[in-house]
């Protein structure tokens, strides 16, 4: 295990009801007029919003309102937030949605307090400070609740890059199970799908002795299993809603993450597809992690055999342990399958004429030097062949 230090310091309200304490926690992180962050009709049908809206009311806070978040956040909707905060002077920033929105208000955030251009911490600049962020969770995805992570698509280019910085971890996040109920199942599995991406990234790693992330990541991964077709088949399934929603949280802050390396490649492989497609992330990452896992696997099968035992139930064969590597990629497949992910190119739309285009912008496009992976390192060609292995 390499050294490391950790800290996250985001505190959680989980349950039932729970966004009813969006007042006092936005007042005990300083919030005191309030950019009300969010995406399209939902949290306007579903009435969260003018809850809110009147807790905040009742709490004398003052508030701003920017919605159109769109999947994919957009860079001209961020600019247009920074502006909003700069002129109403907003103190705080509270996203209502998902990973998408929840990006969005992290990069409003940390526009507001820097000088130049927000898009230079999409090119590698760490956000160390930035505007307080809270959120009201409404799917259970891109675990950007608890992270100091954000990703944005930026429109002259169609460039999808992530920032990171302890400035961006969110300093309440609120998680009620019961807000996930109206997701559509393909969206829900979309989520389990980004969770579970999360978490073998950071599984494929090259670093020895971390058998304890090993585990946790085996957990977590165990737990998507058993509870994602719970969701897929009854979306009111509190219990399973529950489970999703806390290991999206411990999938992508990290503490699954530290004292080892990690990969990253299937992400930044499909953020090219939602790029240029708009195709839903988690479904991205159905039809790339496949692909990635089976052009990697002999850079270390017994890594890959390891999970395929211990998650997906796979007899060990020692004499072959590549049998049961590809078995249990072949296992993920099936999983991904059933709770109705798309498995090829031709679901997501997606173009074979646009593979050179895709890899190219992979590995060198807006401030990328060539090539991909911390587990394995992938150049122009390599990308190219994964593309191919999702036709």
């Amino acid at each position: 295990m390499n050294n490391f230090t950790f800290y996250a310091p985001t505190y959680f309200a989980f349950g039932k009801d729970s966004e009813q304490k969006v007042g006092q926690l936005t007042k005990r992180f300083g919030g005191s007029k309030v950019l009300i962050h969010y995406g399209g009709g939902s949290v306007v049908r579903s009435g969260l919003l003018d809850r809110v809206k009147a807790v905040y009311d009742q709490e004398g806070i003052a508030y701003v309102e920017l919605g159109g978040v769109q999947p994919n956040p957009r860079s001209g909707l961020v600019y247009q937030g920074i502006e909003l905060c700069k002129e109403e002077n907003v103190d705080f920033v509270l996203a209502l949605g998902g990973g998408s929105t929840i990006d969005s208000a992290k990069a409003i955030a940390a526009g507001v307090t820097y000088e130049g251009d927000f898009w230079d911490f999409y090119r590698g600049k760490l956000v160390d400070n930035a505007l307080p962020v809270g959120t009201i969770l409404t799917i259970a995805a891109a675990g950007s609740e608890g992270s100091p992570d954000s990703v944005i698509t930026y429109e002259e280019g169609m460039h999808k890059r992530g920032a990171t910085g302890e400035g961006l971890r969110p300093k309440f996040s609120i998680l009620n199970p019961e807000l996930t109920y109206s997701l559509p199942a393909y969206q829900s599995a979309a989520g389990i799908t980004d969770i579970m991406a999360h978490l073998f990234e950071r599984y494929m790693t090259n670093t020895k002795d971390v058998e304890v992330t090993d585990r946790m990541i085996e957990a977590l991964l165990l737990t998507m299993i058993s509870e994602g077709p719970k969701v897929i088949e009854n979306p009111h399934d509190y219990a399973a809603r529950a489970n999703i929603m806390w290991a999206g949280m411990m999938a992508h802050n990290n503490s699954c993450g530290v004292g080892r390396t990690q990969d990253w490649t299937s992400h930044d492989i499909e953020h090219e597809l939602s790029a240029l497609y708009d195709v839903t992330h988690g479904a991205g990452l159905a039809v790339v992690m496949p692909a990635v896992m089976k052009y990697n696997m002999k850079h270390d099968v017994a890594r890959f055999a390891q999970v395929a035992h211990r998650v997906w139930g796979v007899q060990m064969d020692f004499y072959h342990p590549e049998r049961t590597a590809l078995a249990g990629i072949e296992a993920f497949q099936i999983y991904l399958k059933a709770i109705g992910m798309p498995s090829n190119f031709e679901e997501i739309g997606a173009k074979e004429e646009d593979i050179e285009k895709l890899a190219r912008n992979a590995c060198f496009g807006d401030a990328r030097t060539g090539t991909l992976g911390g587990f394995v390192k992938l150049n122009e060609k390599d990308v190219e062949n994964i593309y191919r292995l999702m036709i």
